[in-house]
């Protein structure tokens, strides 16, 4: 079980995210008014809590959203989870369907830090039932009820 510590956002892509109390999921979309959403397989990312404060431990001075991450969970190490992983939070369903993904080595955190952990700690999701998540809310691995062959 894990917890939602921070729900971020932003406008156009390049930029940091900001924190929002709650946000919308759109189905097959992603977050509405965010710059990332779209009919494609990186609709929501999602970065653990745990994760980034080892890295600020090592004197990263990041806030939430730095990474550009949509979600910040508390309780899951979700690159150790494989592809296809589901999530449910409140009436939200997420899949995940990528873990990591190239860095460009000309962040402001890798300049910084000599290191940025989404590359390799972050995950990509899909929203495959919309809902609203909010600062708070409960995080769940999804467990399929009645026929497992139904994917």
């Amino acid at each position: 079980m894990g917890k939602v510590i921070a729900v971020c956002v932003s406008e156009e892509k390049g930029t940091q995210k900001h924190k929002v109390k709650e946000a919308e999921f759109i189905e097959d979309w992603g977050i509405k008014g965010d710059a990332h959403a779209g009919k494609w397989h990186r609709q929501v990312s999602l970065l653990s809590y745990d994760k980034i404060e080892e890295f600020r431990k090592r004197g990263a001075e990041v806030e939430d959203g730095a990474f550009g991450e949509n979600l910040v969970i508390e309780g899951f190490d979700f690159a150790s989870l494989p592809v296809g992983t589901r999530f449910s939070c409140g009436d939200v369903l997420l899949e995940m369907t990528q873990i990591g993904k190239k860095c460009h080595h000309g962040c402001a955190i890798f300049q910084k830090m000599g290191d940025c952990i989404m590359p390799r700690e972050g995950v990509f999701t899909k929203v495959l039932h919309g809902g609203i998540i909010r600062e708070g809310d409960e995080f769940l691995l999804f467990e399929e009820q009645g026929d497992a062959g139904d994917k």
